[in-house]
């Protein structure tokens, strides 16, 4: 905790990838992370909770489709967009639109430190994956290492704990418009999601058509 606090970065395991921890309420932590990854000041940045009762600070709308598809994988390697005030979250954290990415991770060590941020007043953290922009995702422990070897401000990397399940990275739903937009398909189907959802509407209106093909994938 002591690196995030003081605006660092620490990279972690979760059950698909590496991801990289920073405070989302720190704008110098934000921006100390994306210029480590090269990324983009208009690119969004996930998040990672300890589970849905970690929404309402964030000021995130909990409504049915995703109350459903949170009872359903969570905690798991589905991300969730949502509409969100994002308040108190450093610039560039929430999307264009309004929407949060958020995810709840069941391994053991991503779960711990999203408990022990919130637990300190720190955060939440964010989890974008552990790579450079237009590399693959950090897989092992091993390969986090490497892409965190050296250099100002590169990520503390947690050696404690189980490595990353090397599963293949979370999905990504859209939930902020009335059509669900599947932004990424990975270790959550699209069959899974749609099963969920038609239970909700009787007829799901997921649109498989606006799918992105993220190249810098969260973990």
């Amino acid at each position: 905790m002591e690196v995030l606090a003081r605006g660092g970065l620490v990279a972690f395991p979760t059950e698909t990838v590496w991801g990289i921890a920073a405070d989302a309420r720190s704008a110098a932590a934000v921006r100390r992370l994306r210029t480590f990854k090269g990324r983009d000041a208009s690119q969004p940045i996930s998040l990672i909770v300890s589970g849905p009762s970690a929404l309402p600070a964030l000021g995130c709308d909990r409504e049915v489709r995703a109350s459903a598809l949170m009872d359903a994988f969570w905690p798991g390697p589905l991300t969730l967009v949502l509409p969100c005030l994002g308040e108190g979250l450093a610039e560039g954290i929430v999307n264009a639109e309004g929407g949060l990415g958020i995810r709840c991770s069941p391994h053991p060590v991503a779960l711990a430190l999203a408990v022990a941020a919130e637990g300190a007043g720190l955060g939440p953290l964010t989890a974008t994956s552990c790579n450079e922009r237009g590399a693959p995702p950090a897989a092992t422990r091993e390969e986090a290492r490497a892409v965190c070897d050296g250099g100002q401000g590169a990520p503390m990397v947690v050696e404690i704990g189980e490595d990353a399940h090397g599963a293949a990275v979370s999905s990504v739903l859209d939930l902020c418009r009335e059509t669900e937009r599947l932004l990424r398909v990975g270790a959550v189907s699209e069959r899974q999601i749609r099963d969920v959802l038609v239970k909700i509407t009787g007829a799901p209106t997921l649109d498989g058509d606006e799918r992105l093909g993220l190249r810098d994938t969260d973990g």
